[in-house]
């Protein structure tokens, strides 16, 4: 660049620079900035999305929700998943991760794992291979509320009456949190094995040699050394927890129940689209579940910042 303007070989450079950004930006905008502005649109209409013509309602769709008892019911849902879910998969995948890092001691001066960690990693991973709806079908078959369901045969060997664990109105939605965390703990094992390998071996050694015990050295020096990795996390599960859909679809009683003790809002989303069709109402939805989605993020990044720590 000189004086100000830019020379031919810059123009070059930067010219390669923004064509393999072009491409990325319309994909964007065609596929999920596009249609979220569609979506917002259609939360003003009175659209049943089987004819081009519509009018629009102003905020009428908006104002039905606060009188809408299965929406309120899944929001205080989510607020449960939201609670539940990310913090035990969290604690789960914190203390896994933490013994197949550093939970073996000290071997030949050098911190290491349990014995096998190598294959526990790849066992605790497994559940992420497969898709949810498989997963989904794979528990109806352990949570059946017969005497043929796996886990209530097992609990009938020591005596045990078979548990409606999908049927029971007050067990169902805990039911779907376990198999979600189930689901779930193998990818933060490996997110957090990978962020305690970041860490230089000789910090945690020296802890060691200190005499920091086990409890000390989880909770003094690696959460942390790694909390940027669980901020990270504990947004991913929170997000998750809004979603939801295909576990309740699957292992749910009558798509959310019984009696809408399990559902969520992407499934009332998709059930007011696509089986009453009020595409209108199911979009205002849709936005009020972004808006939560939004605000959930915006506020766990701030409450839980903290300053990086070098190493």
């Amino acid at each position: 660049m000189r004086h100000g303007k830019l020379t031919p070989s810059a123009l070059r450079r930067y010219g390669f620079i923004f064509s393999f950004l072009i491409a990325p930006l319309v994909l964007y905008i065609v596929f999920f900035v596009s249609p979220n502005l569609q979506a917002i649109q259609l939360a003003f209409t009175n659209s049943r999305g089987i004819s081009p013509t519509f009018e629009y309602v102003g905020f009428e769709n908006f104002t039905k929700l606060f009188d809408d008892e299965v929406f309120w019911a899944a929001v205080r849902h989510h607020g449960v998943i939201l609670l539940a879910m990310p913090l035990v998969s969290l604690i789960i995948a914190l203390f896994f991760s933490f013994l197949l890092n550093l939970g073996g001691g000290q071997r030949n001066g050098r911190m290491a794992g349990v014995w096998g960690s190598g294959f526990y990693k790849v066992v605790f991973f497994f559940p992420q291979v497969l898709a949810v709806a498989i997963v989904g079908v794979l528990f109806q078959a352990i949570l059946r509320p017969d005497k043929d369901g796996i886990l209530n045969s097992a609990l009938g060997l020591i005596g045990i009456d078979p548990v409606g664990w999908l049927i029971d109105p007050n067990l169902a939605l805990w039911t779907i949190i376990g198999v979600a965390v189930w689901q779930a703990v193998g990818f933060y094992v490996v997110l957090f094995s990978a962020g305690m390998a970041s860490v230089p071996k000789e910090i945690f050694e020296a802890a060691a040699l200190d005499g920091a015990g086990r409890f000390i050295l989880f909770f003094r020096v690696t959460i942390p050394l790694i909390w940027n990795t669980v901020q990270v996390g504990w947004v991913y599960l929170g997000i998750a927890a809004f979603d939801c859909f295909a576990l309740v679809q699957v292992l749910s009683v009558d798509r959310g129940g019984p009696d809408n003790a399990t559902t969520v809002l992407p499934l009332e989303i998709w059930r007011q689209a696509f089986t009453y069709y009020k595409f209108g109402y199911s979009s205002a939805m849709g936005v009020a579940l972004v808006f939560l989605v939004l605000t959930f993020a915006a506020l766990t990044l701030r409450v839980t910042r903290r300053e990086r720590i070098e190493y």
